[in-house]
């Protein structure tokens, strides 16, 4: 196993002089980005899954992934030359509050590795207390473990920008859990995924250091994330600076536009779970929306709330991006850096948003007109239990004789079209939506080529995760592969996974793990 470290954020970046001290122990953490944080160890690690593609990205082979030494390294077991883990301190607002440092509780560092001159930092989820655990004991549970693994390269393969999995390791060791918060703890199985990512430098890196004042430890983390993480932003100092932070405006708007392309809703957006590069981070108590509903929220501590749903993610965003700049009031050229870069966001999610709801309609453009045809596809949506997912898929077969047995299979009551009323509505859109796509020109079939391969044909359903969950609790990791198998072509009809592609069935809608999610989830 050969693998190139260049450790630049420790390098670079000022450590905390109690690590070795102090070991592991929770504490508040000032004047430091990072803890020097060896993993603990585990009785029996043996690798469940991998991606090969990752494993490519960062320089291992298949042969390399597949030796005994892998499960040890990358459980945390057996650092390998040139490893130096670590956890980093950093704050955040959660659910609109501010909490103070939180940093990486259960996340830690291998270090940074550089394959073909791309910089991929291995981070360790779940392998044991850090400094900022706090009260918790640093590990993850198998649950977890396999809906971060899979949601990562589920994002990646539907082109949505994430963080990714290198790996799935059962630990051989019990995890005590309180799942729904009610006082009943258990015993689950352990496991650890190893995350990789260009970088893990989130919104709460700036926003803790900002509010403790200290500002020389802030300008120098500024300055480093624009050397290592944008290094094309060129310039002089006030020029890289404005170009930075607009860059990070955008990507973030980008992002949530493809959160809704696909029906992703994140759960719990705090500014700590937010990307300085513009990715989907830390995979808790996500999900994929059924029946179209702008007011779900998969989160259990979300639930009366609701901060975190589906129609609210642009504006959550937003809200985090304003908090990011304010923490750099103090070290931006110019308070006007920061409007513009806020400008930026308003102006490319809102040019995005046309372009994402064009592609989900087959639209060639977004007229002004378009408003209303959206607006009352959405409200009929919700008001009669579409699938979000199978809905676009169906709409792609729609021609300019628009039929209602088209787009029929998307409802989950399609008695509900038998009421006159109903059918009318159905009937009266698809005929104006028959009329627009006329405008176009364009064939059906090359229409139809576009639209699917805009809107995924699959997507990982929290029924299907918890079903891989059942299944390799009890040992049986075919349902896993199968997924991390269809998930690589998600637009694709593929025969061999079509039981796949279903709408969530009756007896998801109450079964814990397969609507609404805990954050432990």
């Amino acid at each position: 196993m050969n693998l190139h470290f260049d450790n630049r954020l420790i390098r670079e970046l000022p450590e905390d002089k109690l690590s070795v001290e102090m070991d592991n122990q929770p504490r508040q953490v000032h004047h430091a980005i990072w803890s020097a944080t060896p993993p603990t160890p585990v009785s029996h690690p043996t690798l469940l899954a991998y991606s090969s593609d990752v494993a490519a990205l960062v320089g291992l082979t298949n042969d390399d992934v597949q030796s005994a030494q892998f499960a040890q390294v990358f459980s945390g077991n057996q650092p390998i030359e040139g490893m130096q883990p670590f956890s980093t301190c950093y704050g955040g607002h959660q659910f609109g509050h501010w909490a103070g440092q939180l940093g990486d509780g259960r996340a830690i560092s291998l270090g940074e590795v550089v394959h073909n001159g791309v910089r991929s930092e291995l981070q360790l989820k779940g392998a044991g207390p850090t400094p900022y655990s706090r009260r918790a004991d640093g590990r993850a549970v198998l649950r977890s473990s396999i809906r971060e693994f899979l949601c990562s390269e589920a994002m990646h393969h539907l082109g949505v920008p994430t963080t990714r999995a290198l790996s799935l390791i059962h630990t051989g060791d019990d995890v005590v859990r309180d799942i729904f918060y009610d006082g009943r703890a258990e015993a689950e199985p352990g496991a650890i995924v190893c995350r990789v990512s260009p970088s893990f430098i989130r919104f709460g890196h700036f926003e803790l250091l900002a509010q403790r004042g200290d500002f020389a430890l802030l300008k120098k983390l500024v300055d480093f994330t624009i050397s290592r993480d944008f290094p094309h932003v060129t310039g002089n100092a006030h020029e890289r600076f404005n170009q930075w932070f607009k860059e990070i405006c955008a990507s973030t708007a980008r992002l949530v536009n493809e959160w809704l392309r696909v029906g992703f809703v994140h759960g719990v957006m705090n500014t700590d779970n937010m990307s300085i590069l513009g990715l989907t981070i830390d995979y808790g108590p996500y999900g994929w929306i059924d029946n179209l509903d702008f007011g779900w929220t998969p989160n259990t501590t979300d639930a009366g709330g609701k901060r975190y749903a589906f129609g609210k993610q642009a504006g959550v965003v937003r809200w985090n991006l304003q908090k990011l700049a304010e923490s750099l009031v103090a070290v931006a050229p110019s308070q006007q850096s920061l409007i513009d870069g806020l400008a930026q966001f308003d102006e490319v999610y809102e040019q995005q948003l046309h372009a994402t709801l064009a592609g989900k309609l087959g639209l060639l453009d977004w007229t002004d007109t378009d408003d209303d045809l959206i607006n009352g596809l959405f409200s009929w949506m919700q008001a009669l239990n579409v699938d979000y997912t199978e809905f676009f898929r169906c709409l792609a077969d729609v021609s300019e004789v628009p039929l209602l047995d088209s787009v029929t299979p998307a409802f989950y009551h399609p008695e509900l079209l038998t009421n006159e009323r109903h059918r009318t509505t159905v009937q009266d859109w698809l005929s104006q939506y028959a009329q627009r796509i006329a405008q176009q020109s364009e064939p059906h079939e090359m229409r139809k080529q576009r639209m699917n391969a805009f809107n995924p044909r699959f997507v990982l359903r929290n029924y299907l995760a918890q079903q891989a969950i059942d299944a390799a609790t009890l040992g049986d990791l075919s349902v896993l592969h199968e997924l991390q198998a269809a998930l690589r072509t998600p637009y694709d009809d593929n025969p061999t996974f079509s039981h796949l592609y279903a709408k969530r069935p009756d007896w998801a809608l109450n079964k814990a793990g397969c609507s609404m999610l805990s954050c432990s989830s």
